[in-house]
Order: C-alpha cells, then structure tokens, then sequence
C-alpha cells in the first residue's frame, strides 16, 4: 500500500495525505454510493480562490488547491494583494504621500502572478488572477464576496505551529469556508 492510498482506521477511514503538502485528512470507507454522491453534492466547490503571496507556503496551497479544483471541476481565482507601505516616520511634509504602492508594483505581481499560474497550473487550465491593493486579509475576503467563490485556500505562514496573522483573520472574516495548507 503506497502512502498515496494511506491507511485504514479503527473507525472505517482511510487517511490520506495530499501528494504536494503532505496535508492529512480522513475519507470514510463505510459510506454508500448514495451517501458519497451526496456529500460530494454538498460539498462541491465551483469557485475557489487562492491567496498568494509567492511564498513556499503559497506555493503549497496553490498545488492543494488546483489538486482540489481538477477533483470538483472548480475554477481558480489567484489573488495577490500588494500591502500599503507603512512609515514609521511621518512625513516631513503633510502634503507629502503616506507611501502607497507603486504603479509598478501592481504591474511587476500581475506577471509574477500570471508567471505562477502558468508554471504551476500549466495553460490548459482556465485560470482567473487579481491583484488588488490593500490590507492583505481584507482584500482577499472582499475578492471572495465580489468573485462569489465557494472556498478560499491559503497558505499557514512561516510557522505551521501558529496560524499567521493574515490567514487567521481570513478566517474570521471570510465569507466561505477556508482551508488552511
């Protein structure tokens, strides 16, 4: 039995790891078709968005993501939000701007972006990409309240041990449900 297929549980799961992430979750085995069609029903997801922020842990969450999307047949949505600058030092002069992102800035992430989805995703697959400006959990759950998306996967940050900051409040403020990789 490879590790792909995982191993049975004393409560007639299966628990398996994504391939890309080593994620683990459980399938039950004792589920009837019926049951399965059912829940697969339920729990079909169409529209899922991801955040990235061109981090490792991104990366992983696209891969978790696209593996999820090819199962339901979903799109993807690729979002990557370019952050304020915030100045410790206020300006020496009021009329002086607050250091909002650069033009370029907007125009240097949607390449990377498109670059990223291309690399990762290949170009068969139909993929949507968004860069907005603003405060990252804000604007990532403002992009699933406008793109209607049905699950937003984001990546855990640097310390799996503690959710970041950013994926915690997209938690808290997300309109859809949220996997954390």
């Amino acid at each position: 039995m490879t590790s792909q297929q995982g191993k049975r549980s004393a409560g007639g799961a299966e628990n398996l790891q994504c391939p890309n992430t080593g994620v683990a979750f459980m399938k039950p085995l004792s589920w009837s078709k019926s049951e399965r069609l059912a829940a697969q029903a339920a729990y079909k997801f169409h529209r899922i968005l991801v955040a990235v922020d061109f981090s490792e842990e991104s990366r992983n969450a696209l891969a978790c993501a696209a593996e999820l999307a090819a199962r339901c047949e979903a799109s993807l949505m690729l979002v990557h939000v370019v952050e304020p600058h915030l100045n410790p030092v206020p300006p020496a002069h009021p009329q002086d701007p607050v250091g909002g992102p650069e033009p370029e800035e907007f125009a240097d992430a949607k390449v990377e972006l498109n670059a990223l989805g291309l690399q990762m995703l290949g170009p068969c697959r139909l993929v949507e990409t968004s860069v907005r400006g603003g405060l990252a959990f804000f604007e990532v759950t403002e992009a699933a309240r406008a793109l209607a998306a049905d699950l937003i996967v984001v990546g855990a940050g640097a310390s799996r041990a503690a959710l970041g900051g950013t994926a915690e409040k997209i938690m808290h403020h997300a309109p859809c449900p949220v996997l954390v990789v």
